[in-house]
């Protein structure tokens, strides 16, 4: 495969396609794995593990081949960058080798499970470099935009057609990430997180969040997403409406309606309630149509 050949996203196209549920919370939650600080990128370096992998896509793929629904492969490296794998020791070379893995399983998993119906596009997952839900010792857009380059260096010469980055909680990271990945030549698709207000943990509104972003990037992010909180606390951010609205195509929200800080300190999953979580989503997708990404 020539992997500087790149597909095309076709999730613009506006038909719906799914993505999973959350990774290491399954993991942790569910499986029993300990994965202190979300370190799910290890379980690539054996074979139990990338059977866990394989086993929780397993969960979804068949649901989206049998709908007849795209679905987006997010790696498991929300974690695999340089400052959260130092703490476990990793050095820089075998930082982009368990990167490479990553990408590798996602294109098994999509050789095996891909069909006409359902394509499955792959996406270098990106987390931010510090906390996902505390802004604290924030960069600035140049220095966001070195330290993220390095992942997304080594994405590009992968299968990977795009990268995510997640649960971003400030505007100069996601500037940073979006402007290395358009000097990389690679899609860039921006989720933010929100706190019960709906404002990003740094205190600025989604709104403005999207338009800086974009202002300062040409509008490189093909487009954006929410993850990591209900939609009950995002819900009056996006009734404003306006034309940064229709940047917005994804959401992975939380089933559990408690704050971060709140998520922070559980030692149990709160799975909220499921089919009031379920009936949220399908009025969402009423009102705002052009939302096409859904996961959570």
């Amino acid at each position: 495969m020539n992997v500087n050949a790149k597909r095309s996203l076709p999730q613009i196209d506006g038909r719906t396609y799914l993505t999973d549920g959350g990774f290491e919370t399954t993991l942790i939650f569910r499986e029993g794995w300990n994965l202190p600080i979300g370190e799910a990128f290890v379980l690539l370096e054996s074979e139990k593990g990338r059977k866990a992998i394989r086993d929780y896509f397993d969960r979804y793929l068949p649901m989206a081949v049998k709908h007849g629904t795209g679905f987006i492969l997010e790696s498991p490296t929300w974690r695999a960058n340089p400052d959260w794998a130092a703490k476990l020791g990793y050095t820089r070379e075998a930082l982009a080798e368990v990167n490479r893995k990553a990408i590798d399983l996602m294109l098994e998993l999509r050789e095996n499970f891909e069909t006409p119906r359902s394509p499955m596009p792959i996406s270098g997952n990106i987390g931010p470099r510090g906390d996902g839900y505390v802004p604290a010792n924030m960069m600035s857009a140049p220095e966001a935009e070195d330290y993220h380059a390095e992942q997304i260096g080594v994405f590009r010469h992968t299968a990977a057609d795009l990268v995510s980055a997640f649960t971003l909680n400030y505007a100069n990271e996601a500037i940073g990430v979006a402007r290395a990945a358009k000097a990389a030549g690679l899609p860039v698709v921006i989720s933010f997180t929100v706190e019960t207000d709906g404002r990003l943990p740094s205190g600025q509104t989604l709104k403005d969040a999207i338009i800086e972003v974009d202002g300062e990037t040409g509008a490189a992010p093909a487009y954006y997403m929410i993850n990591c909180a209900h939609p009950t606390h995002f819900a009056d951010a996006l009734a404003t409406g306006g034309i940064w609205m229709r940047r917005l195509r994804g959401l992975r929200a939380n089933a559990s309606k408690r704050s971060h800080a709140e998520l922070e300190t559980m030692t149990e999953l709160d799975v909220g309630d499921p089919e009031e979580f379920g009936r949220h989503y399908a009025e969402l997708r009423r009102k705002f149509r052009h939302i096409n990404v859904l996961g959570g």
